[in-house]
């Protein structure tokens, strides 16, 4: 009995140890993970792919024949023959086009059909790029959080220090010990004047009441500096409470934006509005695989809307060629059986034997301006594909500049606020020791702790910029591979 609690004990560390261990693999690589929900889920890309399956099933419908036909007839009296009395007529024929109508209208719905499936990986594609987007989004929100909160723990240790330096700064205490003394040399001094002459006595007089003014003035001018540090001391407070109420407030807004992009990404992925979105604690960036000099080549070979519309322009040949072969004759092969009773009036040898006759039709195209209408309408189908096709090619090309510029001006902007923040950062460790020992500073403090804000804040939207781009530039190459 033991032995198999212990066994049991045992199983249930290790499948949770297991399931910790993957949770911990997981949410770095949630991303991975996100995006094959939104490939099985999206509505936009399950659309796309329906429409391609439909186009498949167009091409076993013009690759057939058309249906046989099927024609009888009764005769409600029987009509009198030379053979026999004529009862019935079955008729049965099936037409066939001319010679390459079929094969080219199968070609031109197969190639249909491949333009419908790279329209199907241009919105899987875009639904990929708005996934990562959309999460790049999220993880920048959540370290402007993260960062806005670090910044406030900051700033209310310079609270704590500068409400210490406030409350022990000499003010009221100084004024009452410099207040006695004066008074205590007044009196002294007037004590001994009382034993001199009248001259002497007026000269002392006027000795002590400078002295006593003196010490007066003194008293005064310390009274003055203790309530200047008081007042400065209650001043950085103000200063300090108004930087972290305006943090709060940003973390806020912060958090109010982070409920839409969370409401965003979870329709991306068809998925409950208020459903957890996993974030890593460190977002690394990704390489874009190929060399900057290889992308335009790859978009032009790779992108799915070139490669449709190319589709779609060779499927316009095939059916060109089609409507020039539909213009010839149909040719119709056929049988009529006639069922024929027996003539008792009758002494022919075939009197009641049933008669079989092949049939051959042939259709006329005579009326030659509906074919003429087909070629030219193709023809200007396949010219509106070809000016689709160079618009839609320097359209790629433009965002593959914009995107090549946000990718470099982003990695610049990386190495940057990274050396910048490590500079501030160094600053701000230094002004803050010099504040809690002397007690100065505290302007120099809030302007470096802001810079310092600000270039976090920048380095974070720096990499998710640096990231966005390389998504981009991966969307116009059609490669789906995060590297």
């Amino acid at each position: 009995m033991k032995s198999t609690i212990y066994k049991l004990v045992l199983l249930s560390l290790i499948a949770i140890s297991v399931s910790i261990v993957a949770k911990s693999q997981q949410q770095p690589d949630s991303l991975w993970l996100y995006l094959e929900i939104a490939a099985k889920n999206n509505p936009a890309v399950l659309q796309k792919f329906n429409e391609y399956q439909a186009a498949l099933q167009k091409v076993p419908q013009v690759g057939s024949l058309p249906d046989p036909e099927l024609s009888m007839g009764v005769f409600l009296s029987p009509m009198e023959l030379v053979s026999g009395n004529q009862v019935a007529d079955i008729r049965l024929m099936q037409m066939f086009p001319w010679f390459g109508v079929i094969k080219n209208a199968k070609d031109e719905m197969s190639l249909m059909a491949r333009a419908k499936y790279e329209s199907f990986r241009d919105a899987k594609l875009q639904v990929f790029f708005e996934v990562q987007s959309t999460w790049y989004d999220l993880y920048k929100i959540q370290q402007n959080i993260d960062i806005s909160e670090k910044n406030i723990e900051i700033l209310r240790t310079l609270e704590r220090l500068s409400l210490v330096k406030y409350k022990s700064s000499p003010t009221s205490g100084s004024n009452s010990a410099v207040s006695s003394g004066n008074m205590s040399n007044v009196n002294t001094q007037n004590t001994s004047s009382g034993s001199t002459g009248m001259n002497r006595m007026g000269g002392n007089t006027y000795n002590n009441q400078s002295a006593a003014s003196n010490q007066q003035n003194t008293s005064m001018q310390s009274n003055s500096m203790g309530a200047t540090s008081g007042g400065s001391g209650l001043a950085d407070l103000y200063r300090i409470q108004i930087e972290i109420g305006e943090l709060e407030n940003n973390i806020s807004l912060l958090k109010n934006q982070q409920k839409t992009i969370i409401a965003r990404f979870n329709s991306l992925l068809n998925q409950p509005i208020q459903s957890v979105v996993l974030l890593p604690d460190t977002l690394m960036p990704y390489s874009l695989g190929v060399a900057l000099l290889e992308v335009s080549d790859s978009i032009l070979t790779n992108n799915p809307m070139l490669l449709m519309l190319l589709y779609e322009q060779q499927s316009l040949d095939a059916r060109k060629e089609m409507v020039s072969r539909m213009g010839y004759p149909m040719v119709g092969i056929g049988v009529n059986y006639s069922v024929i009773n027996t003539n008792e009036m009758s002494t022919s040898a075939m009197n009641g034997k049933d008669m079989i006759m092949p049939m051959v039709t042939v259709t006329l195209p005579i009326y030659r301006k509906k074919y003429r209408a087909l070629q030219a309408e193709t023809d200007f189908m396949k010219q509106a594909t070809e000016q689709g096709y160079k618009s839609t090619s320097n359209s790629l090309q433009t965002q593959y500049y914009e995107a090549l510029q946000i990718y470099e001006d982003a990695l610049r902007r990386m190495k940057l606020y990274e050396n910048q923040s490590l500079l501030a950062k160094k600053s701000l460790d230094i002004m803050i020791k010099s504040f809690s020992a002397s007690g100065s500073g505290l302007s120099d403090i809030l302007q470096i702790r802001q810079q310092l804000l600000d270039y976090e804040f920048k380095q974070v939207e720096a990499l998710v910029d640096y990231n966005t781009s390389v998504a981009r530039l991966n969307r116009l190459m059609a490669n789906t591979q995060i590297q």
